[in-house]
């Protein structure tokens, strides 16, 4: 009865929990920290990528980084895709549809999920505003372009963002029919400075054999990105979602930082020690 009640309370009522981060002042703000971060481009007087960092839609602070790093770029290319976007609303990609007049695609395999931010995507803010797309569907290595091609992105794009607890990896590896000019995408800290990525398993779901047991090293990701094109920029705090930019874009004001640098946070210390219990499984070098 509780769980079928909180289902409702999310599908009906999801706005009252959310409508402060619609306010005109919410974008009234970035959009004049936007125009700051541009002055001080202009001057070299940019902060640190680390002190860029705020939520408001995002699960931690990627929402200002993705900000700070889309104002050192510009905002030319006003297209998204989110894999492993849940209902798209607590997403790494709504901050720029909402405040930003970003558009694009929400990929999730949870139908219940989906269906609830189809409904509040039509309502919030406004009906009639350009809608994003969402696909329902279990992306593998084999459908991922097909599914971003048949929604009409292709070519350049401003953001992709993958966290699928899972094969996120390969599917980065594997498309080929967009070329974002930003990724953000979960690592596995767990892993430490070890080179190693889970195999593929088309079929994975999440926990699997073991909670811990899949996704890629930060080394492994940060040598995939390096094949790729893109330099790793930044990440946040907790050193899991780490933010890469292509290479050919603005390499003076977002210089490549060491992964190493990025795993100075406690939790992702800690989080190390529960390697131990899968140290001995099947691993590829990354």
């Amino acid at each position: 009865m509780k769980n079928w009640m909180k289902k409702i309370f999310k599908y009906y009522f999801l706005i009252f929990k959310v409508r402060e981060r619609l306010s005109p002042s919410v974008q009234i703000g970035q959009r004049q920290l936007y125009l700051h971060y541009r002055e001080l481009l202009k001057r070299n007087e940019l902060p640190c990528i680390s002190e860029t960092g705020f939520r408001v839609f995002s699960q931690f602070e990627e929402d200002g980084l993705l900000l700070y790093i889309f104002s050192i770029i510009g905002m030319e290319k006003k297209v998204f895709i989110e894999i492993g976007a849940d209902d798209g609303i607590n997403s790494n990609c709504a901050n720029l549809y909402f405040h930003f007049g970003w558009h694009g695609l929400f990929v999730d395999g949870n139908p219940e999920s989906v269906r609830r931010g189809v409904r509040f995507y039509k309502k919030y803010p406004h009906p009639w505003l350009y809608q994003p797309s969402f696909v329902c569907s279990k992306v593998t290595r084999e459908n991922i372009n097909e599914i971003i091609e048949k929604n009409g992105i292709k070519g350049e794009v401003g953001l992709l963002s993958i966290d699928i607890d899972g094969n996120d990896y390969w599917i980065w590896d594997s498309i080929e029919v967009v070329s974002p000019q930003v990724v953000i995408i979960e690592t596995h800290n767990e892993f430490g400075l070890e080179n190693i990525v889970v195999p593929y398993d088309p079929n994975y779901s999440y926990p699997g054999k073991h909670p811990i047991y899949h996704g890629a090293s930060p080394v492994a990701m940060n040598k995939l990105a390096n094949k790729k094109g893109y330099r790793l920029v930044g990440a946040n705090e907790l050193g899991f979602n780490f933010i890469f930019v292509r290479n050919d874009l603005v390499p003076h004001e977002l210089p490549e930082v060491a992964v190493e640098s990025l795993l100075n946070h406690p939790s992702a210390k800690a989080a190390y020690a529960k390697f131990e219990d899968i140290k001995d499984w099947e691993y590829l070098e990354g």
